[in-house]
């Protein structure tokens, strides 16, 4: 009985340190948890081997934060990962399944396979990390594309200022690395394969979260979304 009694006092206690006192251990029991829970939708997507880990956990991180959001979508781009290889991936959060797989084109100043230089300026040419939400459609010069709202000051949020959208493009083909040894590039838009811009456009319009990564520690520096306990 003294046991039990012992067992359920520990239950009520507030979440701080036994031995300090401090709430520092609360942020860290949360963390984990929400981590394992991450862990269990990775598994059960079937993504290990397919979809970094680092980036997955990160791109839901944020997908849970943002408050704007109006679809049960998340797409993550890649861009730890050569333009040679899929790196843009489309998932259903509520179904728990990958929708879409892709090549993805990042902006010509960016680099060259990989991408490893990012910029928020006007005129950069260059690809912009971090948090975005997907508005409405439009077609252009590129064809049918898709505006994306820059979520992070800073980062990213002058995307539509620079006319930073998905659309299609033929460079963007993976007919195109047997050529070039690697994906041709964009002004900083995330361009698609051709026969993929219009489903992949239509599956993630309208209020969607996408997350362009990068093992970039800066980006982690000046998140406006990511927080430390986000990466335990």
């Amino acid at each position: 009985m003294r046991r039990f009694i012992l067992s359920t006092c520990f239950l009520l206690l507030p979440c701080t340190s036994l031995l300090t006192g401090h709430p520092s251990v609360c942020s860290e029991v949360i963390a984990e948890a929400k981590t394992d829970k991450v862990a269990e939708l990775y598994r059960s997507m079937q993504l290990e081997g397919v979809v970094n880990w680092k980036a997955f956990r990160q791109a839901v991180a944020g997908y849970e934060k943002i408050e704007g959001r109006k679809r049960d979508i998340l797409t993550l781009i890649d861009f730890s990962k050569p333009s040679t290889e899929e790196r843009l991936y489309v998932f259903d959060m509520k179904k728990h399944r990958l929708l879409f797989s892709s090549v993805v084109s990042h902006g010509k100043n960016s680099g060259n396979n990989y991408a490893t230089s990012f910029s928020n300026e006007y005129g950069s040419y260059k690809s912009s990390l971090g948090f975005y939400l997907t508005e409405s459609t439009y077609q252009g010069k590129n064809g049918y594309s898709l505006i994306l709202n820059g979520l992070e000051k800073g980062i990213n949020d002058r995307a539509r200022e620079r006319a930073i959208v998905v659309h299609g493009a033929a460079y963007a083909d993976p007919s195109v690395v047997a050529r070039g040894g690697r994906l041709g590039r964009s002004f900083g838009c995330p361009a698609l394969p051709p026969k993929l811009s219009r489903p992949i456009i239509d599956a993630i319009k309208g209020g969607s979260v996408m997350y362009i990564y990068a093992d970039a520690s800066d980006y982690l520096a000046h998140s406006t979304i990511l927080e430390t306990r986000d990466l335990l």
